[in-house]
C-alpha cells in the first residue's frame, strides 16, 4: 500500500469540525513546519508498514516529533485505519499494541497462556485460604 501525505490533505476531510485533519496538525507544504516532521522525510511505506521492526522505527521516529499529542488526538478523532500515527500503531480506528500476523497463535504462547492461567488461579486460590483462617 502506498499513501502520500498530499493525498492524505483531501479538501473537506475534516470541515466538518468534528474530525482533526492534517493540515490543521502539521499544516499545509507552504508551512515551515511541515518539511521538518519525521514523517514528511522519512519513507512513508514505513508508517503503514507490516514488519514488526518498520513500525517500530516509525514509533521511535514518532518520538520526537513536536506534533506528536496533536497528531494522535486528530488520528483518534479520524479513526484512522491503519498506520503509525503519533507514535502509536493503529489498526481499524484503535490503538493497538502490535500487529497481529496471520494464522494462528503458536501452540508455545498458547501453552505459556494456559500455564499463566492456571499459576494465577492457583494463587487467588491460596489467597482465598490464607484469609479465611
Amino acid at each position: 500500500m502506498s499513501v502520500l501525505f498530499s493525498e492524505l490533505l483531501m479538501p473537506g476531510w475534516a470541515e466538518s469540525g468534528e474530525k482533526i485533519g492534517l493540515g490543521d496538525v502539521t499544516g499545509t507544504y507552504d508551512s515551515a513546519i511541515a518539511f521538518t516532521l519525521p514523517c514528511h522525510s522519512a519513507d512513508p511505506e514505513l508508517f503503514f508498514s507490516e514488519d514488526e521492526i518498520k513500525v517500530a522505527e516509525a514509533k521511535s521516529l514518532c518520538g520526537g516529533c513536536p506534533v506528536r499529542k496533536q497528531c494522535l488526538e486528530g488520528a483518534l478523532s479520524r479513526q484512522e485505519p491503519v498506520g503509525v500515527w503519533g507514535g502509536e500503531l493503529f489498526e481499524d480506528g484503535k490503538v493497538i499494541a502490535r500487529k497481529r500476523k496471520a494464522g494462528r497463535p503458536r501452540i508455545d504462547q498458547v501453552a505459556t497462556a494456559v500455564v499463566l492461567e492456571s499459576v494465577s488461579s492457583i494463587e487467588v486460590e491460596n489467597e482465598r485460604e490464607e484469609s479465611a483462617a
